[in-house]
């Protein structure tokens, strides 16, 4: 019985980590170690700072509200 609840949350976790691109960052790391293993990895809110510019610096994003 746990083994499903635990089952069911972790699919939880996943689908709302995925959905509020929560991820990306963890997505972003790996892809650094596996291609480019000499490279600093940023920490989390540096990538945040990069991610954000990178998106109002493109036209085909939409523009932010706030």
């Amino acid at each position: 019985m746990w083994s499903a609840f635990r089952r069911v949350t972790s699919g939880v976790r996943w689908y709302v980590r995925e959905l509020t691109d929560e991820s990306a960052y963890d997505r972003y790391v790996a892809h650094v170690r596996r291609n480019h293993p000499d490279a600093e990895v940023p920490n989390r809110r540096d990538f945040e700072r990069m991610r954000t510019d990178r998106q109002e610096a493109d036209p085909r994003q939409g523009f932010r509200c706030c």
